[in-house]
């Protein structure tokens, strides 16, 4: 069993699930999913993508340069998405478990609020 994947690679991941994306995009896309609840800083996202690609989760797509920057697009690898669907179950059945015995609790009987 490997250990639960920390929230903002949880968010990386993911928000390089559905298409190669750029940083600045990325940062976007996190906040967007979170509703403005994670705000990724730029150094901690680069610093997580050059922890990814070594890890062999994400890769360089392609660059391109953009007003005389560099601009990488980053993608999920096999092994990426691979792990992102583990995480992604483990949390559901976590749900599942506190969604069980939230019902317990409401019913006549359960634990008092």
């Amino acid at each position: 069993m490997t250990a639960p994947m920390r929230e903002p690679t949880f968010l990386v991941l993911t928000a390089l699930a559905e298409e190669p994306q750029h940083g600045y995009a990325v940062l976007e896309d996190v906040a967007r999913m979170t509703g403005g609840r994670v705000r990724l800083r730029a150094g901690t996202l680069y610093s997580a993508l050059d922890r990814l690609k070594t890890e062999g989760l994400v890769e360089v797509e392609r660059e391109e340069v953009v007003q005389s920057r560099l601009r990488r697009y980053y993608r999920l690898t096999g092994l990426g998405e691979k792990l992102l669907a583990a995480e992604s179950a483990r949390l559901r059945e976590q749900a599942a478990l506190a969604d069980a015995r939230l019902r317990v609790r409401q019913q006549p009987g359960g634990s008092p609020a």
